[in-house]
């Protein structure tokens, strides 16, 4: 009888190893499909993240010459203020809107 024991308790050893060992490679076989997984959402997101990053680089250059083109107006307006101050302004609105001339002036004017 205690021969059977062994060879039974030898079968339910070698089961259970087996069993475990299987259970192990599986755990191991989902571990790795989970990683690889990951990894592929990893690089997908990556890429994206790479899209988005030159997309807002070209925006940043293009904004950066907007703010170019605005400074260089800024300037035009600022030279405008400092003219519309002086006399000669005044001199060019009045000859042009008014059709005044300065009294030593003589003012030749096309025959139609």
């Amino acid at each position: 009888m205690s021969k059977m024991r062994r060879r039974e308790t030898g079968k339910t050893k070698r089961g259970k190893s087996g069993l475990r060992l299987r259970q192990y490679k599986r755990s191991i076989l989902l571990i790795c499909a989970v990683l690889v997984c990951l990894s592929g959402v990893l690089a997908v997101s990556s890429m994206r993240l790479h899209e988005k990053n030159a997309q807002y680089k070209a925006q940043e250059q293009e904004l950066e010459a907007q703010i170019k083109a605005e400074e260089e107006r800024t300037e035009e307006v600022k030279k405008y203020e400092e003219y519309v101050k002086t006399d000669d302004y005044i001199k060019d609105t009045a000859e042009d809107k008014l059709g005044l001339v300065d009294p030593n002036e003589i003012l030749f004017k096309p025959t139609q």
